[in-house]
């Protein structure tokens, strides 16, 4: 078994990255706004969207936010984690 001290911060931090840019993408190509997202998913402004499709200020999605936003968006949770 692996010591987690090993793992490098910068892989959990790519992690986020990635799943940001992977709702980001998602939700470009159902053509779905990030207020009309945020709205969907119990938000009433666009910052946590905005925030953790780019990690900014380390703001990254939650399992609660990805489970919401897949089943707004009617996608597989999965999708969120392609090419990780």
């Amino acid at each position: 078994m692996k010591e987690i001290k090993n793992l490098d911060e910068d892989y959990i931090q790519n992690l986020y990255i990635k799943i940001g840019q992977n709702v980001k993408r998602i939700r470009k190509e159902k053509k779905v706004s990030q207020l009309s997202l945020a709205h969907a998913i119990g938000h009433k402004s666009v910052t946590v969207i905005s925030c953790c499709e780019i990690c900014h200020k380390n703001y990254h999605f939650n399992i609660e936010h990805l489970a919401k936003i897949a089943y707004v968006l009617e996608v597989d949770i999965n999708e969120f984690f392609k090419d990780i």
